[in-house]
């Protein structure tokens, strides 16, 4: 089975479901509302259960690979509305961000957004159904990994760093060429 391309059904299941209610203020309220609607994506906070790195779909897949190939694996993951959600420990947004803008690797990592503690992000349904062109849960989001357990393992700030390190390089992506005129203001030639 490819986690890229499976399209029966997806679930999350009762113990996911526990974890994913826990971020929120009200877990009951937000179960009670899966129940009422399974197919609905919902508002979750960030910085309570997890951190949530937010990137283009394509560079999330090669992150993800990333993962998988070098080790050590992933925890849930979602896609939302082209861009691939994964989910991390509680702080990891904090320190990520600014690891990813160092300039050594920047110009090579695309825009990665960070949610963590004051941020809420989208998640998809808990169960979408794919099989009818009418089902209420084609919305703009599936879970690629979808939680499965009431603690599972979340990736931290250097295992996420090295594999989006690691997924830029092996992209090939330079960087964008100076504007014009920079390379003479750098060498001193005049700008006329």
């Amino acid at each position: 089975m490819d986690i890229w391309t499976f399209e029966s059904v997806e679930y999350v299941t009762v113990a996911g479901e526990a974890w994913l209610a826990s971020a929120s203020a009200y877990p009951r309220s937000t179960r009670a509302l899966w129940q009422e609607r399974p197919w609905a994506p919902t508002v979750l906070p960030c910085g309570r259960a997890f951190d949530v790195v937010s990137m283009p779909a394509l560079f999330g897949r090669r992150v993800l690979d990333e993962l998988w190939t070098s080790g050590p694996g992933c925890g849930p993951v979602a896609s939302y509305r082209g861009r691939l959600l994964l989910f991390a420990q509680v702080g990891t947004a904090e320190w990520l961000r600014p690891l990813l803008g160092w300039e050594e690797w920047a110009p090579e990592v695309p825009t990665v957004l960070c949610h963590g503690a004051g941020d809420a992000v989208t998640v998809p349904p808990l169960q979408r159904m794919v099989d009818s062109p009418d089902a209420p849960g084609l919305g703009p989001g599936r879970w690629i990994v979808a939680p499965d357990r009431r603690e599972p393992w979340l990736p931290d700030t250097p295992v996420l760093l090295r594999a989006c390190v690691r997924a830029a390089r092996r992209s090939g992506r330079r960087p964008a060429p100076p504007p014009h005129g920079a390379n003479r203001f750098l060498s001193g030639e005049p700008d006329c």
